[in-house]
């Protein structure tokens, strides 16, 4: 049986803000789909400790006065959050995030700034993001979940609801493996290892992109899924 038929993990956050080494944990999930498509949620509710922005809240429903009332300490949830994630990948079950970069940066950058220990050896990781930009890099339109969610015939019923978006990355990546069997006759750790080269060689374009357009100093970090910052952001 390929990978994909396999018990998956699905991984998201909703956040404070667009960047990963300044923005905080709002909710989280961990989703588990088994090969036979139960499912089973854990989710969790964080005090960010800093001002959940308006533009952040129109998204994912959240407000600051109900983190604040509702909400566990961002420790706890980062601390939780990560031990669910490394107990899966010990055991070698694929963890899969839309956008993975961007969801285990931030959880990265929380644990640091929370002084708890990092995230080791995040493996194997599958970025349905990722893949879709390799194996269909010329399809027009967007890439968001959403996007993507319509292009392969998932339902997503609570877009930017943690749990919601973690299950839909699940059934995307299952979705995308359906469609494309040279991704389904991968391994995990050989589909991981393919994603760390997708993902560089599309942010070596885009940069190329962004230079040619004007922005010469343009920088766009290759680096997948997990890049370590030097410092965070208190």
């Amino acid at each position: 049986m390929t990978w994909h038929r396999e018990p998956l993990v699905g991984f998201d956050l909703e956040t404070t803000g667009t960047d990963p080494l300044s923005a905080r944990i709002v909710t989280a999930a961990v989703v588990t789909v088994d090969g036979d498509g139960t499912v089973q949620r854990r989710t969790w509710l964080a005090d960010p400790g800093i001002r959940i922005p308006a533009q952040a809240t129109a998204i994912h429903g959240i407000s600051s006065e109900r983190a604040a009332a509702e909400g566990r300490p961002a420790r706890d949830v980062a601390a939780e959050t990560a031990a669910a994630l490394a107990g899966y990948w010990a055991q070698g079950v694929p963890v899969v995030a839309y956008n993975a970069a961007f969801d285990l940066t931030l959880l990265a950058a929380e644990l640091r700034r929370h002084g708890l220990p990092p995230l080791r050896d995040p493996a194997p990781v599958v970025d349905p993001y990722t893949i879709d930009r390799a194996v269909d890099r010329y399809r027009r339109g967007k890439r968001t979940l959403e996007a993507v969610c319509a292009e392969y015939g998932v339902v997503l019923d609570d877009a930017h609801e943690a749990s919601a978006d973690a299950l839909a990355a699940v059934l995307v990546a299952r979705a995308i493996a359906d469609r494309h069997p040279s991704v389904a006759t991968l391994t995990p750790s050989d589909l991981h290892a393919r994603q760390i080269r997708w993902y560089a060689e599309w942010a070596a374009d885009f940069q190329s992109f962004l230079r040619r357009k004007g922005e010469k100093d343009a920088v766009v970090d290759g680096t997948w899924p997990l890049r370590a910052p030097a410092a965070v952001p208190g």
